[in-house]
Parts: C-alpha cells; structure tokens; sequence
C-alpha cells in the first residue's frame, strides 16, 4: 500500500455547523481490548435525548422475534407502521450502522419513525448479530431472513411485494447493498430500491488501498476500519478471496440491482469507495441517485439543526418517498 502524504489536519475543512460536536465526541480507537468499553458507553442513556414518540407520536412500535436464515437464531426486529396509511403500502427493510463490531436496531428509532411518518411506508429494522462473536455471512443473513419476512408476509403487514426496498447507514448501508446482491442472486425476495447512506463497501480501503489524504480524521478512521472488516471477516481485510456479501464493493457485476440513492460527505472515509460504487450502477443503467456533501465527516448528521444535515434529509427521505409514492 503506497502511502500518501497527508495534511496536518483537515479541521479547516469541515462545514462550521458540524464542526463543534468534534470537540465533544471521543475517538473509538477500536481493538479487542476496547470494543467492550466503547459498546457499554455507547449504550448508556444519552440526557436529554428527545422521546422519539413525542416527536413522531403517529406510528407503532412492535418488537418481533422472526425466524432465521436456514438453521441460524432467530432474529430480533422493530417493526414501525404509521396509524394512519393506505394499504398496500411499502416497506423499507432498515439496517442499523456501527461498523460491524457496534450498535443495535434501538439507536435508529427516531430515523424510523421519521420515515414512516414522512413516506407512510412500514419499517422493519434488523437487530442483526455483531461482529466478531458473529463472522460472515451471518450478519447478512439476518438481514436476509427480515428482508424475506416482510416479502412472506405482505398480506398481513398490508405491504406491496413489489416495493420492499432496503437501506442503512454506514455499516448497515454496506449491509443493505450486500443484502441486495444476495437477494439478486438468489432470485427469491425482490427488492425495489437501495438507500445507501455513507455505506461501508470495501474491505480494501485503509487496508490495501488508501483513502484521498483528506478522508478519515474524523469519527470513523482508518484504523477503526481495518478493525470492522477484520472483525467480520474473521481475517486481515484486502485479500483476493472476499466475497460480495460481505463486501459488496467486491461484486463482479451491478447488474441487475435495484435503482440506488448514496450520499456520503467528501471528507468521509468512504468517500471514494461511495462514489466509485454509484458510478458502476450508473455505468450498467441502474437509476442512480449520488450525493456528495461538501465538509462533512463520517456520520455528520448528528447534528441535527445544520443545513448539511437538513439536505441530507431532504434528499435522501425525498429520494425514498418518489420511489414509494411515485
């Protein structure tokens, strides 16, 4: 891997709005040894957290356990529906972020009930096993048997088996686009649309290639990243034998995949991987929705009141609501 010389810091890049939450928010600095620690403090109660039915109070939470993928646990779900919709509607398949390694359907409940709300579609948000006590394909796999437990149920849900579509942030977005050529190959589930949200693609970024010298600093770095893909991969990430669902960056051919939206921020670790991924759906003929936000870091829409922020949601709830509502 050449290395390439980077700047100081790319503090003066960053957009001002999100910039001051960096002085706040600690490095993760993952490693086995840390992983417990940064798990424990990440589920400890955040104060004064908004209530996320306060602010979305018209949609229903139901925990499910569902089976399985072929002879693995069963799986744990939060199904969010709208109390007032039309029916059949859509569904959206929701994964959860934290490279792998972190995180639980729980951390997305405001986002879920906020897409419910704003595009009337069923949500149905994947509790999937962590890395590394679980290695690939099993993360997948839950994703998989949520994705075909909307689909075998549609009926009862009052959903459109034509429009369940999959999307997640980060890790999960990676997920969601694995989980979208897992579906494509197995020809079983349909899948009408991706929503990519600063998706962890490729096993070989920060391993065997780097990223453009003003990625990364911040949030999610390098070496967190190398961690995550080790972590599921149960191996040292960049080798020749990694497979599409896992990494979905390493899919012989996007054809075939459902129409995409991916945003990632320009100073994001992810960036190029993102951007090189939308350009191969463009390139094979699959509608392409592709978002680059200036001065934004790694999950920057933690910060709720800035206008990058405010246009990620713009696009990317707009983005999923004409695919659903047309």
């Amino acid at each position: 891997m050449t290395t390439i010389d980077s700047p100081a810091s790319t503090r003066h890049l960053v957009d001002p709005e999100v910039a001051p939450v960096l002085d706040i928010f600690p490095p993760l600095n993952l490693s086995p040894e840390t992983l417990p620690e940064v798990r424990q403090a990440q589920s400890a109660p955040i104060p004064d957290a908004p209530d996320p039915q306060a602010l979305y109070p018209d949609v229903t939470t139901t925990e499910k356990w569902i089976p399985g993928f072929e002879s693995d646990p069963d799986v744990r779900i939060l199904h969010y529906e709208p109390k007032a919709r039309t029916t059949p509607t859509s569904a959206l398949v929701w994964i959860h972020g934290g490279g792998y390694v972190l995180g639980k359907a729980d951390i997305d409940e405001i986002l879920c009930r906020r897409i419910a709300t704003e595009t009337g579609a069923s949500v149905v948000s994947v509790d999937y096993r962590l890395a590394p006590e679980t290695k690939e394909p099993g993360l997948v796999h839950d994703c998989y048997a949520a994705l075909r437990w909307a689909h075998d149920n549609a009926e009862d849900l009052g959903v459109d088996r034509g429009r369940i579509a999959v999307g997640g942030a980060s890790a999960g977005g990676g997920l969601a686009a694995t989980l979208a050529i897992l579906a494509r190959d197995r020809g079983e589930v349909p899948v009408s649309f991706q929503l990519l949200i600063y998706p962890m693609l490729d096993d070989r970024t920060a391993s065997t290639e780097n990223a453009h010298p003003y990625a990364g600093e911040f949030i999610w770095t390098p070496g967190d990243n190398r961690f995550g893909w080790t972590s599921i991969l149960g191996r040292e990430p960049g080798g020749d034998d990694v497979s599409p669902y896992t990494a979905a960056a390493r899919v012989e051919s996007v054809a075939g995949l459902p129409p995409a939206f991916i945003s990632v921020g320009a100073l994001d670790l992810f960036a190029e991987e993102d951007i090189a991924y939308g350009t191969r759906l463009i390139r094979a003929g699959i509608p392409t929705e592709l978002h680059v936000y200036p001065g934004a870091y790694h999950a920057y829409d933690m910060v709720p009141d800035a206008r990058v922020t405010q246009a990620h949601f713009r696009d990317c709830i707009g983005a999923l609501g004409r695919h659903f509502n047309g």
